[in-house]
C-alpha cells in the first residue's frame, strides 16, 4: 500500500463532500489536502466528475514545486504518484501551502454567491453573527491581476495576489478570500474543516447580498458584536461547541 493512501483518502473525501454540500456546480471546484511530514500534497484530478472520482485518481506533488526562472512550471516533473494530470488550480494551491505553513487544505469554488462578490470586485462586509462565527472581520477581494501577472503565470500569480491581499490580516481570523473577477479560496486545517468554511462561505454570502437590499446603507455588524461571536467560537477563552 501507497504511503500516501491516507493523504489521497482524505482529499478524495474532501472532494466529494463539494456537491455534496451544494458549493460547486459541473467540475468548477478542487480541493487539496498536505502532509508536510512527507513533504507532498494531493489534489483532484482536472476536469474529473465528482462522484467518478477514487483515491487512487488523486495526483499526489511535491510541496516545494515552484516555477523556474522563465515562470514555466513542469507539473508532471513534480508529480510524485499519480497518472492524471492535476487540477489546473495546482500552482496557486501551492503558493498557498508554501506562504502558509500552518494550514493542512486548501479548497476552491465557483460557489454562485461567494463568486458574485469576486465578480463584483466586493468584499463580503461583515453584517451579522452568521458571518462572525466564521470570519472575523469582511471577506476581502484581491486587486485586479495585470496583464503581465496573468500572461506570466496566471495560476501562480493568482496564489501570490492572494497572499498580498493577506498581508496586513491574520489567515488564521479570516481564512478565505475572493479573488477579483474570479471565485473563493479558503482554506482550513484539514480538508473536511476547510470544506466546512466554503460551505459557511456561500451561506454568508446569499445572506449578505440579501441583507445589502435591506439593511440601511453601510450598515455593518458592531464591533462588539463580532468580537462576542467570533471570541468566543475561536478565541483563547472560547466556549462555543465541546471541548477538544
Amino acid at each position: 500500500m501507497s504511503i500516501y493512501e491516507e493523504l489521497r483518502v482524505a482529499c478524495c473525501e474532501a472532494n466529494k463532500a463539494l456537491p455534496a454540500h451544494g458549493i460547486v456546480d459541473l467540475t468548477f471546484g478542487n480541493v487539496s489536502v498536505v502532509d508536510r511530514e512527507l513533504g507532498v500534497m494531493a489534489i483532484k484530478p482536472s476536469g474529473v466528475d465528482y462522484t467518478a472520482l477514487t483515491p487512487e485518481d488523486m495526483v499526489i506533488l511535491r510541496l516545494d514545486a515552484k516555477p523556474e526562472a522563465d515562470f514555466s512550471m513542469d507539473l508532471k516533473a513534480a508529480t510524485v504518484e499519480g497518472d492524471l494530470r492535476p487540477s489546473s488550480d495546482t500552482p496557486t494551491h501551492l503558493r498557498l501551502f508554501q506562504a502558509f505553513p500552518h494550514i493542512g487544505s486548501v479548497v476552491h469554488t465557483h460557489s454562485r454567491n461567494a463568486t458574485a462578490f469576486a465578480q463584483a470586485g466586493r468584499a463580503i462586509p461583515c453584517m451579522g453573527t452568521t458571518h462572525a462565527d466564521y470570519f472575523y472581520g469582511e471577506v476581502p477581494v484581491t486587486r485586479e491581476m495585470t496583464r503581465e501577472e496573468v500572461s506570466r503565470h496566471y495560476e501562480w500569480e493568482t496564489g501570490n495576489v492572494i497572499v498580498e491581499c493577506l498581508e496586513p490580516l491574520d489567515p488564521d481570523q479570516v481564512n478565505a478570500v475572493l479573488v477579483r473577477g474570479h471565485a473563493p479560496f479558503v482554506w482550513g486545517k484539514t480538508g473536511a474543516k476547510a470544506v466546512e468554511i466554503a460551505f459557511a462561505l456561500e451561506v454568508i454570502a446569499e445572506m449578505t447580498l440579501k441583507s445589502l437590499s435591506l439593511a440601511e446603507p453601510g450598515y455593518r455588524l458592531p464591533r462588539h458584536l463580532l468580537d462576542k461571536h467570533y471570541l468566543r467560537k475561536h478565541g483563547r477563552s472560547a466556549y462555543y461547541g465541546q471541548p477538544s
